[in-house]
């Protein structure tokens, strides 16, 4: 017994020297051919640095979990899941790749998921219950993405994230999921010795989008199997463990919105430079976010074990404190007094529109989405009649995530979303025609 109860930490040990060797090796491999970040006028570090770091994280991962880890349906699912996410992110980091691109990439990973059976079971419609797990799925991935915006930053409050899940694996027994979020952590805090202040690599969009959609989808491993006591535990634990990627993508994107800057595009007015701005150093900075990461995971774990009522006031007090935070936060200037002014002249209406416009693929992506699955229904009703028996009703639920992501894949084949809509004229209708052959 004792033995097995070791297991955790020992895989965990194995990792951080397999990711430390990788990380080693990656950087010695970027330095030697050009794979460096160049520092920007929007950016954060001040000197070239080795990129691909998130290789090492990824491969240590995976390659400990197909040869130690005990394996299930649901956690192949999640590797499975995760594995594609790196592989939009590697092509991103090496190629460039679009908005709408990289989100139709989220969405393909995220269909993976729930078609597979993992969701987060909150309000017993399927078809409900499958739109929260996307966005989840999605909403995190990105959170961790912007995160990756200071030296050692999303690694560590992942790796926070991810002891707070362990624990919570650890107590419900489930040590098959413990041992893999074990490899995960090792991989990490091995990559984490290169990557802390002054950091010499970074991990760049295949290691974050890997490491945020694994972590995504970690937590619902903790929901199979009827373990949840309820939609409080089911959506307040996750949130709770991910509080840092979630509040800071919250706290930028409505600042950016007020002061008429794209949320999409990186910059030095997360919360990591707020807390700087304040006269912290940078290591302070974010050794104060780990602190908050870590008071909300044990606020996490407590939740998960008090009753309703108390776990409410807990949360409630959390959330008006986090309010405070986020009110005091913003108004600390982080970029002189001429970009302010600059960023205030772009505000209002114009900016709104602005925007927007930059974000039409993001938006025609969703609507595509909606419209495919409201196609797709009506397809059945005309077919088999407006009263679905329950096989029909759960085949349909069961392949609209793949008819989606072939339909998504279909589309960008096709060159739809190369193409702006005031423009579309019958000329255009080959086009749609070809994306349902290639269907």
């Amino acid at each position: 017994m004792e033995q097995t109860q070791l297991l955790p930490f020992v895989y965990g040990i194995v990792a951080i020297a397999v990711s430390a060797s990788l990380t080693f090796a990656v950087r010695s491999f970027a330095r030697r051919n050009g794979y460096v970040a160049k520092p920007k006028s929007d950016r954060w570090h001040k000197r070239p640095t080795a990129m691909y770091g998130g290789i090492a994280i990824f491969a240590t991962t995976v390659l400990l979990y197909l040869l130690f880890v005990p394996k299930s349906f649901e956690s192949n699912v999640v590797i499975a899941g995760s594995t594609f996410l790196f592989a939009v992110g590697l092509l991103d980091d090496t190629f460039g790749v679009k908005p709408y691109q990289k989100l139709i990439g989220q969405l393909i990973g995220a269909t993976m998921i729930v078609s597979l059976g993992l969701k987060l079971p909150l309000t017993g419609f399927e078809l409900v219950d499958i739109g929260i797990t996307v966005f989840w799925l999605v909403g995190i991935t990105n959170a961790i993405n912007l995160l990756d915006n200071m030296d050692g930053l999303a690694a560590g409050i992942a790796g926070i994230a991810a002891t707070a899940l362990a624990f919570g694996f650890a107590a419900n027994g489930q040590m098959p999921e413990l041992l893999l979020i074990s490899v995960f952590i090792g991989s990490l805090i091995g990559f984490l010795i290169f990557n802390f202040n002054p950091a010499s690599i970074f991990m760049g969009d295949c290691g974050s989008m890997f490491i945020g959609f694994l972590l995504a989808s970690s937590v619902m491993l903790g929901q199979s199997g009827g373990r949840s006591r309820g939609v409080l535990t089911i959506l307040a634990v996750p949130v709770l463990i991910l509080f840092v990627p979630i509040f800071d993508t919250t706290l930028v994107t409505i600042i950016r919105k007020v002061w008429g800057r794209k949320a999409s595009i990186g910059g030095r007015d997360h919360t990591s430079h707020r807390l700087v701005a304040l006269g912290l150093s940078e290591r302070k900075a974010v050794l104060m976010i780990y602190g908050f990461a870590a008071a909300a995971g044990v606020l996490a774990l407590v939740v998960g074990r008090l009753e309703t009522t108390q776990s409410f006031a807990l949360i409630a007090i959390f959330t008006i404190v986090l309010a405070f935070i986020g009110v005091y936060l913003s108004k600390v200037k982080v970029y002189d007094e001429r970009q302010e002014d600059l960023a205030t002249q772009n505000n209002a209406v114009f900016a709104f529109l602005v925007d927007v416009s930059y974000k039409r693929r993001i938006f025609e992506v969703i609507l595509d989405v909606f419209l495919i699955t409201l196609s797709y229904y009506f397809a059945y009703v005309l077919v088999l009649g407006p009263n679905l028996e329950s096989a029909n009703w759960n085949l349909f639920v069961s392949t609209l995530p793949l008819l989606i992501v072939i339909k998504l894949f279909a589309f960008l084949l096709a060159g739809v979303y190369r193409g702006i809509w005031r423009y579309t004229s019958v000329s255009d209708l080959p086009e749609f025609l070809q994306s349902g052959i290639y269907r």
